[in-house]
């Protein structure tokens, strides 16, 4: 569906993306994680053909989007962090002109109109003006113009900035329902937002992608150590001795908790750290030496973010990198375009 080849984008002497390669396939939900500046909207704006590249290319369905832009474009669906809308123009207008201009007409525009209307859920409002609607009514308008055309690639530049608690939910849902007909690519910096709609994820800091995989394989894999904190009222010489004679434990932080108590904070890289809190309980057991605390820490996706978000953390599989964050874009109110 999208495959995006050695891309790089320099500002005088600075990559802002430096020789980007990925590939995305049809269907499914990715999501662009990283801190602010990190280079997503970067990323997306070339992606979606309103930024020039200094090399490389990007091909959706085999079409190079600078070179065959008309083609290219009419696959995508594009919402701009700031939705480009017309505040003086109600749904319905707005979405007739943007229709007329990917070149739909007639009845086959109007069908169109109220399809996103209704997808969006936005019919209720269509003939009230935008100025006067919510900003996630608004996200809502700019999400229906994206889908005009019935492109198979959406892609949203942080969709739920700014909206309420309420309306995140709905876009939310929004996104997952559209990922079920389209393939859908948004950018965020909230973890949790991230974890609950995407199929894959992008990770990218420092203008590099660092990873790309499933949520639940980035925590098992990128953030290689889990841990086990334990309370004893062993000696400290003596719980050291039998940590190291516990199997697939690698490191120990032995420390005095008060009271006559003593506290270990025990790492371990097995796969299965439930499977290393049973070795550590039967080896207790054995001893006939109570655990007064035994709790798991097991790596998260906020561990992994803050591990890659630092440059610190090793990725299993090396992605190519991404880029930073451009200057940002001044909408056109005439064509819709953004300037770099």
């Amino acid at each position: 569906m999208i495959s995006v080849e050695h891309l790089t984008k320099c500002y005088d002497t600075f990559p802002a993306v430096d020789d980007l390669s990925f590939e995305i396939g049809e269907g499914h939900v990715y999501g662009f994680l990283g801190p602010n500046g990190a280079g997503k909207s970067t990323t997306m704006n070339i992606m979606a053909g309103c930024l020039s590249a200094t090399s490389g290319r990007v091909l959706i369905d085999g079409l190079d989007i600078f070179e065959q832009p008309g083609p290219a474009k009419r696959r995508i669906g594009y919402l701009p962090e700031q939705p480009p809308l017309y505040l003086n123009e109600t749904p319905a207008e707005y979405l007739r002109f943007v229709g007329e201009a990917k070149g739909l007409r007639g009845a086959a525009l109007e069908r169109q109109i109220d399809s996103v209307s209704e997808q969006t859920k936005i019919s209720d409002v269509r003939n009230r003006r935008i100025s006067a609607l919510s900003k996630g009514y608004r996200q809502r308008v700019g999400i229906a113009q994206a889908l005009l055309g019935n492109p198979g690639v959406i892609i949203l530049d942080e969709p739920t900035v700014g909206l309420d608690p309420i309306q995140i939910v709905e876009i939310r849902d929004l996104i997952r329902d559209l990922g079920r007909t389209h393939t859908v690519i948004f950018s965020s910096h909230i973890l949790s937002e991230v974890r609950t709609i995407c199929d894959q994820i992008l990770m990218i800091n420092k203008g590099k992608l660092v990873a790309f995989d499933e949520p639940e394989n980035l925590e098992k894999q990128l953030l290689a150590p889990n841990e086990l904190i334990l309370t004893t009222e062993m000696d400290g010489e003596e719980l050291g001795g039998l940590l190291a004679g516990i199997e697939f434990i690698s490191a120990a932080e032995i420390a005095p908790a008060g009271g006559g108590r003593i506290t270990a904070r025990v790492r371990t890289a097995h796969s299965d750290i439930y499977e290393v809190s049973r070795a550590v309980f039967c080896a207790f057991a054995a001893k006939g030496v109570p655990l007064l605390e035994l709790a798991l820490k097991k790596a998260s996706l906020e561990d992994v973010f803050l591990e890659l978000a630092d440059g610190s953390a090793g990725a299993g599989e090396e992605i190519p990198p991404d880029g930073l964050g451009e200057p940002g874009g001044e909408v056109d109110e005439h064509d819709g375009g953004m300037e770099a």
